[in-house]
């Protein structure tokens, strides 16, 4: 389960985690574990040299909104293929 402000955005038992040299392991969720009635499109996109191009929601809480607290990959790099249909979630912003 992931809460952001006491609310809960999603409930899993599917989430992936992906380990990257010294960087915390991040948590994969798939979408369609995501309430998606939160998520509101940004235009933010960033790149990483192992996954490919991201993309970004913002989350609308009821405690307030959140600004790119979900990104995605919508075509990953073959090597985390896996996380394809599956998001991120900075837990805190």
């Amino acid at each position: 389960m992931v809460r952001i402000g006491g609310q809960i955005i999603a409930e899993t038992t599917r989430a992936l985690t992906l380990r990257e040299g010294g960087y915390p392991p991040v948590q994969y969720i798939p979408l369609y574990n995501v309430d998606q009635s939160l998520l509101t499109p940004s235009d933010t996109r960033t790149y990483c040299p192992y996954k490919g191009d991201a993309s970004y929601y913002g989350l609308a809480l009821a405690d307030g909104a959140r600004t790119d607290a979900v990104w995605f990959y919508p075509a990953p790099y073959d090597a985390v293929a896996h996380i394809a249909g599956h998001v991120g979630v900075v837990v805190g912003t």
